[in-house]
């Protein structure tokens, strides 16, 4: 096969069991080569082999790897990982001996060679020396989402393979946050699967397939298998949703018209603080232990602790208003909905994207209610003392919805107000200059000594607060995460206990309001 010196190594996909399933460019590379390698357990069967066996010549060199341990303990000194590792390495050696005496070596993989198989172990240990290729094959995902008749995933929806070993907890959230799924590498780990499934909200969508495309498939939803009859060659499937809600309510259609009792739901936009879970209040944490699902950029999402049942959607920072729409459908269909916002939702934040989308009349049954939150700017505030005792302005420096004249204007009124200012979203990677615009703006009108908080990441594992000036502030130490409290002409700082405390008092000058 290889004019080279030295032999060439392929990792073969077979497909999920059905050697009809196999590609043509296996077949004949099968057939073609020197050596025949496959693992197996200690039990010396292959099922790989068994695949394989119509394409062997029958002359060919067979390189049976047999695992040390699958599922059973070991008394090597490095534990199962380090038995594993000394089987990998003696099994490239024995592959390398092959490859330098210019013999072509086809290991023998179900599925996909690079898709959980064990191919990529020898691959990554051989592939700098020998020329190295992988010949994809149909996965065990693939195969068990077209023998359950359904697709995985269409349009945009989202897509996620996970392992059945993930800690519950962890496989739970992600189970939440995506639209479609397929979870691998069952047996054992079955009733830590069901668990999260169930933790999610997604036991009822999902399904059990075993064997896919063998002669003794099975297929089952999740929430009926026994989880002492699943064997490791199993998956369980989230198909996708798009198709299941579709589907079903071409179904309900056929069923009539809604009576007078369909269930109407409630979207509430929740503010869940700047940082710690201390910071929550009462009522936002009843509303996330109630809500049927929880939407929401990412980060701030998985600062929600996960519900049973409670399905999570998660997007990027910048479409609000997609997101806003996501969930008014959602509510639209009768479910109990959490909007999650960091801070408080209507300052700079969800509040007001939801309730403009809103207007529009497809969601005018949808009722919409806010939820406070403390604001970033409360908790800097606190975290130096009092700056935002008197009066004060809370300004956002970004003019990605508003044009800078715009900001500058309200600046300068500020300015000669003199207002205290709690200034948001003051610089990002593509915002480099609107901060120094702003503090020329303010110097028009403030003495340089006036007193700057810079908070980055109040209540987080990064934070930082330091107090400064207006003329000593640095544009080049702010980003996104800051935000700036800038005082007024009375406030004041104070050096207490090592530390520097800011206040604004409550009177204003030498003014004394009359009793």
């Amino acid at each position: 096969m290889s004019e080279a010196t030295t032999g060439k190594l392929w990792g073969v996909g077979l497909g999920p069991g059905d050697p009809e399933l196999m590609t043509v460019k296996a077949a004949r590379l099968i057939g073609e080569a020197d050596v025949i390698a496959y693992h197996c357990a200690r039990h010396g069967r292959s099922i790989a082999r068994s695949v394989a066996e119509p394409h062997l010549r029958g002359d060919q060199v067979e390189e049976r790897l047999m695992y040390p341990v699958t599922t059973e303990t070991t008394d090597h000194p490095g534990g199962y990982e380090g038995a594993i590792a000394e089987f990998y390495e003696h099994a490239a050696k024995r592959l390398a001996e092959h490859l330098d005496a210019g013999r072509d070596v086809v290991l023998l993989c179900e599925g996909d060679p690079f898709f959980y198989g064990s191919y990529m172990y020898m691959h990554e240990r051989l592939c700098d020396r020998y020329e190295a290729e992988a010949v994809p094959g149909v996965n065990s995902v693939s195969a068990a989402s077209a023998q359950l008749g359904l697709p995985l995933a269409q349009r945009d929806e989202v897509l996620t393979v996970l392992p059945g070993t993930m800690p519950e907890p962890e496989l739970a959230m992600r189970l939440a946050d995506t639209d479609a799924a397929a979870v691998m590498k069952l047996g054992r780990t079955f009733s830590s699967v069901r668990s999260a499934m169930a933790e999610a909200g997604r036991l009822d969508e999902a399904y059990y397939v075993e064997r896919a495309t063998w002669g003794a498939q099975r297929l089952e939803p999740l929430a009926d298998v026994d989880p002492d009859s699943v064997p490791y060659f199993s998956v369980a499937v989230l198909p996708s949703p798009a198709y299941a809600a579709r589907t079903s309510g071409e179904q309900d259609a056929s069923a009539g018209p809604a009576g007078p009792d369909v269930r109407t739901g409630e979207l509430t936009v929740v503010g869940l603080g700047p940082g710690p879970a201390e910071w929550l209040t009462p009522e936002a944490e009843q509303v996330l232990a109630e809500a049927e699902h929880v939407v929401g950029y990412g980060p701030y999402v998985a600062r929600v602790p996960q519900r049973a049942g409670q399905q999570r959607h998660t997007s990027g920072n910048t479409v609000e208003a997609d997101r806003a729409a996501h969930a008014l459908d959602l509510a639209a269909q009768g479910a109990r909905v959490a909007v999650v916002s960091s801070g408080d939702p209507g300052v700079f934040a969800m509040a007001s994207a939801v309730l403009e989308r809103a207007e529009e009349p497809r969601w005018h049954g949808v009722r919409v209610r806010v939820v406070p939150g403390i604001t970033a700017a409360q908790a800097a505030a606190a975290r130096v003392g009092a700056p935002l005792g008197h009066d004060f302005c809370v300004l956002s420096l970004s003019d990605r919805l508003k044009p800078w004249e715009v900001i500058e204007r309200r600046l300068d009124a500020a300015g000669a107000a003199d207002l205290t200012l709690a200034i948001y979203n003051p610089a990002s990677r593509s915002r480099t200059t609107q901060l120094a615009k702003a503090t020329e703006v303010l110097l028009r009108h403030r003495a340089a000594e006036t007193p700057v908080v810079v908070a980055r990441d109040v209540g987080g594992d990064e934070e930082s607060v330091r107090v400064t000036t207006l003329a000593g502030l640095d544009p080049a130490r702010v980003d996104m995460r800051c935000v700036l409290i800038v005082g007024s002409s009375t406030t004041t700082t104070v050096e207490r206990d090592g530390s520097t405390t800011v206040w604004t008092p409550r009177t204003y000058g030498e003014w004394r309001q009359q009793e």
